[in-house]
Order: C-alpha cells, then sequence, then structure tokens
C-alpha cells in the first residue's frame, strides 16, 4: 500500500524542479501581462483584435505542448536509466516535427490575415486590428516552436533554470521595445498595435539564439547536436507516435477547444473580449505554482518509471496528489483575494469590463482548486508515468460532450449572462476531479515505455 514519503530528499528535489519553472513561467506570464495593459491602453478594440489574432499563437502553444510533453513522457523514462543517446533521438524527432508546425502555420496566417482573424470573431474593427498584427507576429511562429521544444528536451534531463534564464531575456527585450514602439518614445516612431507585434518577434529571435547558444555550448548533460536531426531511429520513431499521439493529438483537442472558446467569447461583444483577455493573464500568473508543480511532478514521476522502482512511484504519487491540493486551495484563494488588486492594473478600462471580469475571476479562483488536483494528476503523474491513451480520450469526452454543448447552449440558446457561459466553458476543471482521484489510486497507469540500450 502506498505510503506518503518521508524523505527530505524528496521534497528537496521536487521544490528544486518546481521553483526555475515556476520562475519561468512568472516571467513568461509577466511578458503577456505587460502586453495586455500596453495595448490595453490604446482601448478595448486595439486589446481585443491582439486578443483574437492570438487565438492562432494559443492553438499553436497546444501543438508545441503536445510535442514537448511528448518528447518528455519518454525522453524522462530514458533519461531514468541514463540513456542520453536516446534522449537526443527522441528531441531531435520532436524538433523536426515542431520546425514543419512553424512552417505551415506561418505560411497559412502570412497569406490569409483577415479570414484568420474573422474565424473568431465578426467585429470588423476587431478584425481589421488583428489582422495587421498577425501579418507580422506569424514570424515568430517558428521560433517559437524550435525553443520550446529545446527547452523541454533539457527539461527531461533536469535542466530546468535555462527555461528560467530563456524568459529573462524575452522579458526584457519584449516589454522595453513595446514601452518604445507602441507609444513612440524616445524618437522610436509611435506603431501602436504593430509595435507590439515587432516587439514579440523580436524577443522571439533573442530566445530562440539564447537556448541554441546554451543547448550548443554550454549543457553537459545530454550534449545535444543539431546533426541529430539528420539521424533516423525506426524503432523511437514507433514508440513516439505509439505513445506520444495521445499526447499530441490530446493536446490538439484542447488547442482546438481553446480556439472554439475564443469564437464562442468573440460572439459577446467587446466587453466579453476584453473581459476574458483580462482574466486569462491573470489566472495564467496565479497559477504559476499549480503548473510549475506539475512540471516538476512529470519529470520525478518519469524518471522513477525508467528506474523501474514502481513501489516508490506509488508512494510518490499519493504524496503528490496532496500537494497539489495545497497548492490548488492557497493559488484560489490568493486569486480571490487578490481580484481588486489585479484589475487595478488596468486603470484604462470601462467600468463595464472591470465589473464583468471581476465576475469571471470568481469562477476562476472556484475552478482553480480543479485544476491543480486533476491537472497536475492526469499529466504530471498518469500520463507522465506511462498512460498517455487514458489523457486524451478523458479530455475528448469532457471537451466535446459537456464543456463546448453546455456554453454553446448557455450562449445561443438561453442568452445567458457572459460569466454564466465563462462558467460553462471551465466546469470540466472541477468534474475531472472525479476521474482523476479514481485513476490515480488504481496505480494502472504505471507503463515502461523504453526500450533496452
Amino acid at each position: 500500500m502506498a505510503k506518503i514519503v518521508k524523505d527530505k530528499k524528496f521534497y528537496t528535489n521536487l521544490l528544486a524542479l518546481t521553483v526555475p519553472i515556476v520562475l519561468q513561467n512568472i516571467i513568461t506570464y509577466l511578458v503577456t501581462l505587460a502586453d495586455n495593459i500596453m495595448v490595453g491602453s490604446l482601448g478595448e478594440t486595439a486589446l481585443s483584435g491582439v486578443f483574437m489574432a492570438n487565438q492562432v499563437m494559443s492553438f499553436i502553444q497546444m501543438l508545441v505542448i503536445g510535442l514537448s510533453t511528448s518528447c518528455s513522457v519518454l525522453a524522462t523514462q530514458y533519461w531514468g536509466k541514463r540513456d542520453t543517446k536516446s534522449v537526443s533521438s527522441i528531441g531531435a524527432i520532436t524538433l523536426r516535427f515542431a520546425i514543419g508546425i512553424g512552417l505551415v502555420t506561418w505560411a497559412v496566417v502570412f497569406f490569409f490575415p483577415t479570414q484568420v482573424v474573422s474565424l473568431f470573431t465578426n467585429e470588423a474593427e476587431v478584425i481589421r486590428v488583428g489582422a495587421g498584427y498577425i501579418r507580422i507576429i506569424c514570424f515568430t511562429y517558428l521560433f517559437f516552436c524550435v525553443t520550446n521544444v529545446l527547452i523541454a528536451v533539457m527539461r527531461s534531463v533536469e535542466n530546468v533554470r535555462i527555461g528560467m534564464i530563456v524568459s529573462l531575456f524575452t522579458l526584457i527585450v519584449n516589454v522595453s521595445l513595446n514601452w518604445l514602439l507602441i507609444f513612440g518614445h524616445w524618437g522610436f516612431p509611435r506603431l501602436g498595435v504593430q509595435g507590439a507585434a515587432i516587439a514579440t518577434l523580436t524577443a522571439r529571435i533573442v530566445e530562440f539564439l539564447v537556448i541554441v547558444t546554451y543547448v550548443r555550448k554550454v549543457d553537459k548533460k545530454l550534449r545535444f547536436r543539431f546533426s541529430a536531426l539528420l539521424r533516423f531511429d525506426k524503432l523511437l520513431r514507433k514508440d513516439y507516435f505509439r505513445y506520444g499521439l495521445p499526447v499530441i493529438a490530446g493536446d490538439i483537442i484542447w488547442g482546438l477547444n481553446t480556439s472554439v472558446q475564443g469564437a464562442i467569447i468573440g460572439r459577446l461583444g467587446e466587453t466579453a473580449i476584453a473581459s476574458v483577455s483580462i482574466v486569462n493573464t491573470i489566472f495564467q500568473i496565479a497559477a504559476v505554482a499549480v503548473y510549475g508543480v506539475a512540471g516538476a511532478a512529470a519529470i520525478v514521476i518519469g524518471k522513477t518509471v525508467g528506474s523501474g522502482d514502481y513501489e516508490k512511484v506509488k508512494d510518490y504519487s499519493k504524496t503528490l496528489q496532496i500537494v497539489f491540493l495545497i497548492v490548488g486551495v492557497i493559488s484560489g484563494a490568493t486569486l480571490f483575494l487578490m481580484r481588486p488588486v489585479w484589475l487595478s492594473i488596468y486603470g484604462d478600462m470601462t467600468p463595464e469590463t472591470i465589473k464583468m471580469a471581476t465576475q469571471l475571476l470568481t469562477v476562476l479562483s472556484i475552478t482553480m482548486v480543479g485544476t491543480a488536483y486533476q491537472m497536475s494528476t492526469l499529466t504530471g503523474i498518469v500520463r507522465a508515468g506511462g498512460a498517455t491513451h487514458f489523457v486524451f480520450v478523458n479530455d475528448m469526452i469532457f471537451v466535446w460532450g459537456v464543456v463546448i454543448p453546455s456554453a454553446l447552449l448557455a450562449a445561443f440558446v438561453f442568452h445567458a449572462q457572459p460569466w454564466v457561459v465563462y462558467a460553462c466553458l471551465k466546469c470540466d476543471q472541477i468534474l475531472k476531479c472525479i476521474v482523476a482521484v479514481i485513476k490515480v489510486n488504481r496505480y494502472k497507469w504505471i507503463k515502461q515505455l523504453t526500450r533496452e540500450a
């Protein structure tokens, strides 16, 4: 029977992995927050246009997260066996897919910017602003894809600090250039929304150069070489598709879910769009501890499964569930109590937008506890332990069987208030907890995915 872990080394290691991931997420979301505030000062139409245009980036992020997680699920288990050659091969497979995604999405958006933005909203002025922004921002896609896969490869071998360093460079470059180019300070042209896009593009190029230099010149654990892109391991590629495809498909589904949610919100008016843009950014910052501990848990579980010590895996999973709940309660309470402080940053928003944003933050402060438990349990333990198909099937059922149908009915049949629609879009975060607690405590998710050298 699994028991609570009392070994201090476990908690020290978990904290050592969690803190850099949390700091990386904080810095990343501070960039988004700074963009949000600076663009928001141009008015709600500008904020809404950028938010709608960034629905494409949200979809790409989910694809890249899927690729990166697929890489990590296999790579951490091989790292548990200290098989660095296989880790490098898995990283190369992931990188080839990431490059393809970056190039294809760039082509679609660059040649059809207006049509892409109009998929998410029917507000003519929002489409015009969004199209101008996305025509520039699409050049960031390739850099973003490669950078984040390389960070995931490094994280798989417990090298988590580089992600924080890369994000710090992004913060400095992006915020500085935003201030110069959006508002035209120090003699720079006042470019508004286009200035924000140029700032983000420059930051993406800088972070790409930083991670490539680190991987090539500094890292000593993996010693990844880009020549690995030209080598093809048929067995590992087969395993990558077998175990990774459900992860990638699951995150594609989640990306489509995010895009459909954006389209639903986009038809509730500018106030709703601006409010959701604000609260989503605030939630990301408030939830950094949740995502940090989930990421750290995935590394710990994957590595331990790879080492073959299954009894220790069970003990770790029981202990981590308690950690997830504690982190969720603290994060949810903080989000709720800090609502006035968060929203005071957005001084240029209308009273209607601030009122709606307050309602949406209340919804998120409740669902935060569910997110902390079910998301961390299902992705940080169950999926990292080898049961990659289960999370995909579970997400499919909840997204397309519960979340989207309930939100569509609330919005367009019952014409409910936006906060009710938003609650429908987030209801799975609570409902999935029932599934998570049953699945994780049966331990059938522990699967050895590696091959012998």
